[in-house]
């Protein structure tokens, strides 16, 4: 096989597999992450006003209790798309408190909920007593501030505050390993997409150049 054919060969594997790693990782890029600024302090100290955070595109029937998510929901906050953790899930009996002060206690399924990221430790602020059964398909959700916090509390009478799994846009993610991950997928499919543009243009090369043998030692110099 001819050198100029190899190079060809090389160039038509590497140049349209890079190509498609490059599109593959940026969309997945673009549909599965985006980026977004902590607009209020109801979740401190966890995140803080102002603070830039990126969250995994998914919607709710993926979500767990503890969960950072955004969602938004017509009928409240104007319909703005607003950050709270996961307390409750379709099934869980909620009941609020347990305690008092920083030994403060919300109370999920019988059993005190430990919720280390709490403002101050305090698991209302409210100073008002509340039992929620979650609906399913349904989540449960307050800010880490309780005292500063205008969240499922706030609507009982709409489904006992829950909103439907429906709301959610996406989950708050501190784990950025599938961002680099794809990050380096982009980078290798690039490399490899310029590496098959140079051996296909080395191919072509190859194949213009014109060997001239030189004279056999017997021909008649004039």
């Amino acid at each position: 096989m001819s050198r100029a054919r190899k190079l060809g060969i090389w160039a038509g594997v590497l140049g349209p597999l890079g190509v498609v790693l490059v599109v593959v990782a940026l969309v997945s890029l673009w549909t599965g992450y985006h980026g977004t600024t902590v607009a209020s302090d109801s979740m401190s100290p966890t995140y803080t006003q102002g603070q830039q955070l990126v969250y995994e595109r998914m919607d709710g029937t993926g979500v767990r209790r503890g969960d950072v998510v955004l969602y938004s929901a017509p009928e409240r906050y104007q319909g703005a798309v607003v950050m709270q953790r996961v307390i409750g899930v379709g099934g869980d009996h909620l009941v609020c408190c347990t305690g008092e002060g920083e030994g403060e206690r919300l109370l999920v399924n019988g059993k005190p909920l430990d919720e280390p990221y709490l403002a101050g430790g305090i698991a209302d602020g409210m100073h008002h007593e509340y039992a929620v059964k979650v609906p399913e398909g349904r989540l449960f959700l307050l800010g880490d501030h309780r005292s500063n916090s205008r969240d499922s509390r706030a609507f009982p009478d709409d489904h006992g505050g829950t909103v439907p799994v429906s709301a959610v846009h996406g989950r708050v993610t501190d784990d950025y390993t599938g961002l680099a991950l794809l990050g380096v997928a982009a980078l290798v499919g690039g490399l490899m997409a310029l590496t098959g543009l140079g051996l296909g243009i080395a191919a072509v090369a190859v194949r213009k150049r014109v060997v001239v043998p030189p004279p056999a030692p017997w021909a008649v110099q004039v």
